[in-house]
Formats: C-alpha cells, sequence, structure tokens
C-alpha cells in the first residue's frame, strides 16, 4: 500500500464528493471546485466537455476548500487507505486568503485569482415551519433546535456567525454557538448541506441556516422543506466570495486555462444563477 501518513486525510463518507473517481489516471483536467457547488457541478462539466469534446477526461473534488488546499499543499491526500496523487489545475474557494496563502508559496501567481460568484444565507425550515420562525433572531429561543454548521469543519459557519452578529450582536452569537450548543438545541454538522436537510424531514431539528443554493438544490429535489428569507441586510451577500485561480504547476495548463474562460462565460454563469448563486457585476 502506498504510504499515506503525512497526507491530509478525505474522510470515508465522501466519495460522493470525488466525482468520476474513475478518471484520475487519464485525467486532462482535474477540478477542486469548492463543496458547495456540488449541486451544479455535472451540469456544468458536461456544459464545458461539450464545447471541448476532446477534453474526455476530467476528475473533480467537491470537498471543502480548506481540505483541497491542505492536497495541494501536501501534493496528495489519502482516501480509504489509498494515496491520490491527482494535482489540481484549477482551485476554488470561499476564502481569499486560500488563495494568499497559495500566492505566498508560489503554487500561484500572486493577483491571479479572481472573483466568479457570490452566495447569500436562508434559513431551511420543515415545510410546515412548526417552530414558527420567522427571522434570525428567532433562533435563539429555548424551544428552537438549529442544526448548525461547525466552525471547525465548514467555512460558511463564520458568515453564519457574522449574520447572527448582524440581527442580535455578540450577545446572540453566545446565545446560540454557547448555551444552545450546552443544552442540546444547537446541534452540529459535519456536512451540513447533507445532513441539515435530512434531519429537517426527521424532525429532529426546527431550523437550519443553509446557503441559498443549497435550498434551491432541496426544492428541485422536492424535499418538505420551506425557506425564510434573512433578507440583503443580514444574509451576507456582500461578504460571500467565490475565488478561482489555476495553479502555478498545472499537469494540464491549456485545458485549464480553457475552464477559466468557459466559468466566465454567459452559458456558465446561466448554469450558476439557475442553481440559486449570484452573478457579480462586471
Amino acid at each position: 500500500m502506498t504510504e499515506t501518513t503525512s497526507l491530509p486525510v478525505i474522510p470515508d463518507c465522501r466519495r460522493d464528493d470525488l466525482l468520476r473517481l474513475e478518471n484520475i489516471q487519464q485525467s486532462q483536467l482535474n477540478l477542486f471546485m469548492a463543496g458547495n457547488q456540488f449541486m451544479v457541478m455535472d451540469e456544468l462539466v458536461s456544459a464545458f466537455k461539450q464545447l471541448y469534446p476532446e477534453i474526455r477526461h476530467i476528475y473533480c473534488q467537491t470537498l471543502p476548500p480548506g481540505l483541497q488546499l491542505k492536497q495541494i499543499l501536501a501534493g496528495g491526500a489519502a482516501f480509504r487507505g489509498q494515496r491520490i496523487d491527482a494535482a489540481a489545475d484549477i482551485y476554488t474557494s470561499v476564502n481569499e486568503k486560500a488563495m494568499e496563502q497559495l500566492a505566498d508559496v508560489q503554487q500561484i501567481t500572486a493577483g491571479s485569482h479572481r472573483l466568479y460568484l457570490h452566495n447569500r444565507l436562508v434559513l431551511l425550515v420543515p415545510a410546515a415551519n412548526p417552530a414558527s420562525i420567522a427571522s434570525v433572531s428567532d433562533l435563539g429561543g429555548d424551544h428552537v433546535r438549529i442544526s448548525q454548521p461547525d466552525p471547525a469543519n465548514e467555512d460558511i459557519a463564520y458568515h453564519i456567525m457574522d449574520m447572527y452578529r448582524d440581527a442580535g450582536g455578540n450577545a446572540l452569537v453566545h446565545r446560540i454557538m454557547e448555551e444552545k450548543r450546552a443544552d442540546g438545541t444547537t446541534i452540529m454538522t459535519v456536512v451540513h448541506h447533507r445532513e441539515t436537510p435530512l434531519r429537517l424531514q426527521k424532525g429532529t431539528v426546527d431550523v437550519g441556516p443553509v446557503w441559498a443554493t443549497e435550498a434551491v438544490h432541496a426544492r428541485l429535489r422536492q424535499l418538505p422543506v420551506s425557506v425564510i428569507e434573512p433578507g440583503p441586510d443580514l444574509d451576507q451577500r456582500h461578504r460571500i466570495n467565490y475565488y478561482i485561480c489555476k495553479l502555478r504547476q498545472s499537469p494540464n495548463p491549456r485545458n485549464a486555462e480553457k475552464f477559466l474562460a468557459f466559468i466566465a462565460s454567459d452559458h456558465a454563469c446561466a448554469i450558476y444563477d439557475k442553481h440559486g448563486f449570484i452573478i457579480p457585476e462586471q
């Protein structure tokens, strides 16, 4: 077995986030896409391949960008006891500091990354909204059970805490993240876009803050959920930025450049828009 002890570990349960894993050995393009784009990737990759049919084999990850950054820096990852050596051609993140870190170690050219998407936050509740959630402030209630992304695992948690802070100051952040966590009514997630819809359907929580794009995806799947809009003053739409870059050591640099051009095209933007993402103004 190939040595993997020094590599970041992709959890066994994340197999669905390794798209076209069978393509690794002959891959002509390796995409490390921030995981909250998972609902877009099949359509996006299909559209790209129609435009460039010569690029037949594409490997794509939709893992948390922090884990992908660790892979890039370590030169690989371990998954189910095996080493994954696929080097990223393209990397995306919702954290510009990740891009700056890559530039610091000369993995990308400084300043070469660019903004290409925004997202925003909504509150997902069961279809009948039994807890009568109407606003972000309601999440501080004693009876309200929250499916809450854990900042130890998921970057979305920091945007959610900013939303809480904007709605009710540090007192609301402390109430939800500390007091309610201690009494069991704030329940942390590891993979929120899977756990929160499941918890809502089972009735074990009353509400979960999620990306607006995940709410769109839930509706497309006809899940029995409803959406509460925090409103543009709270939903963080102006703070949630997606950045994209090409790695300097890209194994497929020409194909990476084609993908960078494609993701800025009207066709790609229309796909993202359909799934609830916000396209930056030019």
